[in-house]
């Protein structure tokens, strides 16, 4: 039986979510498959496993099959971790450091991805020291380049806003992108690798806020519709896009990415998740769900594909 180990929890702004995630997997691994262990790691990335401390987490770790970090965001998703597991040749689900890095950096994820002409709205990017200035005009959204959950996001309608929401980005980052607000559709596209890489369906969210920030996403009612109502050749596009997105990227095992659709049908890269949420109202999962997937057998061939 293959020894499985589901980490979750670190100082992430993203730690409470992770939690959920861990539970899910928690509630619908294939315990006749698998013998699970689940490691939190506190805010102070301390590591416990039912309650006990762990000391030698290098030790720990390589007494295990296979790892599945569920930590999303800083200290999970940035790439940390991943480098940390490679260098001890140890088995794990998800992308390698190399993408994971490149993925959760917005900024740079847009500068690959320009290089193949994957369509994006109009950005640029502000460092903590640069000079500030705004070369779209308003509205503008403004994140920070690394950081998840839509945490930091604003949106700007002027200058006084604008500089309000430099100031909340640089609290998560010191690297910021600004980019020109359009009013969009927000699509969202899993993709999973099952003897090659596939795409789930294509889901829509309709926000309970002006767009889809942290307070929509895990503390209001938003709307979701799966499968959008979308033309058989825009989703053909998004799902072209997706897949060209995951081979750029080398992505590994799985992967959420957002798209938007503007009033034109212009799509847009949003987007990508390379450790998405794994709660129970997550987009990743619901999106798979429609394809007659349950999370159980997501959930196997994850652990089994690592």
């Amino acid at each position: 039986m293959k020894k499985v180990l589901v980490l979750y929890g670190t100082a992430s702004y993203e730690h409470d979510i992770s939690i959920k995630s861990a539970k899910t997997i928690r509630d619908n691994i294939d315990y006749d498959k698998y013998d699970v262990s689940f490691c939190y790691i506190d805010k102070k990335n301390d590591w416990y496993q039912d309650d006990k401390k762990i000391d030698n987490i290098i030790s720990y770790l390589k007494s295990f099959d296979v790892v599945f970090p569920i930590i999303h965001g800083m200290y999970g998703e940035d790439g940390r971790l991943e480098g940390m597991l490679e260098i001890f040749n140890i088995k794990y689900v998800g992308s390698n450091m190399s993408t994971s890095v490149l993925s959760y950096d917005k900024s740079l994820t847009k500068l690959i991805l320009d290089k193949y002409n994957i369509p994006q709205v109009p950005y640029f990017v502000l460092k903590r020291d640069s000079k500030i200035i705004n070369k779209l005009g308003y509205p503008v959204i403004v994140k920070p380049a690394r950081c998840g959950s839509s945490i930091g996001i604003s949106i700007c309608h002027n200058k006084g806003e604008y500089k309000k929401a430099l100031k909340k980005a640089f609290k998560f980052d010191d690297k910021i992108v600004v980019e020109k607000f359009i009013n969009i559709r927000e699509l969202e596209c899993s993709v999973i690798f099952d003897e090659h890489f596939k795409t789930g369906i294509i889901g829509e969210i309709i926000s309970s806020n002006e767009f889809y920030d942290y307070e929509a996403k895990y503390e209001k009612e938003s709307q979701i519709i799966i499968p959008a109502k979308l033309d058989k050749e825009i989703v053909k596009n998004i799902k072209k896009y997706a897949l060209l997105i995951s081979s750029v990227l080398d992505i590994k095992n799985y992967a959420r990415l957002d798209f938007m659709l503007d009033k034109d049908n212009h799509i847009y890269f949003n987007e990508i998740n390379t450790i998405p949420g794994f709660t129970d109202i997550s987009m990743f999962l619901k999106l798979l769900e429609n394809k007659n997937t349950n999370i159980k057998r997501v959930i196997s061939i994850l652990i089994d594909n690592a």
